[in-house]
């Protein structure tokens, strides 16, 4: 399965999900206006707090895209990570502090 495909699963998923809150815009995924995720590449990039993000990086999980004050954006590139980054990364933009589950 292509990199694209792989993304497109992981979109669908998150738009069918009960709470029904994710839309896409402009290529990225997108919960009560905040872009969440978006594929970078042949990676998966999210938003994640500071110290997760930090975390997933010192254990060569993930790579820094871009520092925010409030969260930093990250680069997955490993599939098999992506749904769960991705449902860590739409906690955060819906106004939840997401759990740490890797």
């Amino acid at each position: 399965m292509t990199m694209d495909a792989r993304y497109e699963a992981l979109r669908t998923a998150l738009e069918q999900d009960p709470d029904r809150d994710v839309t896409v815009r402009e290529g990225a995924l997108v919960v009560h206006q905040t872009a969440f995720a978006f594929l970078a590449g042949s990676s998966l990039a999210v938003r994640l707090p500071a110290g997760r993000a930090d975390d997933l990086i010192k254990r060569g999980i993930a790579e820094l895209l871009r520092h925010d004050p409030a969260a930093d954006w990250v680069t997955i590139s490993d599939p098999e990570d992506w749904p769960e980054l991705a449902a860590e990364a739409h906690e955060l933009a819906s106004g939840h502090q997401p759990g740490n589950r890797s």
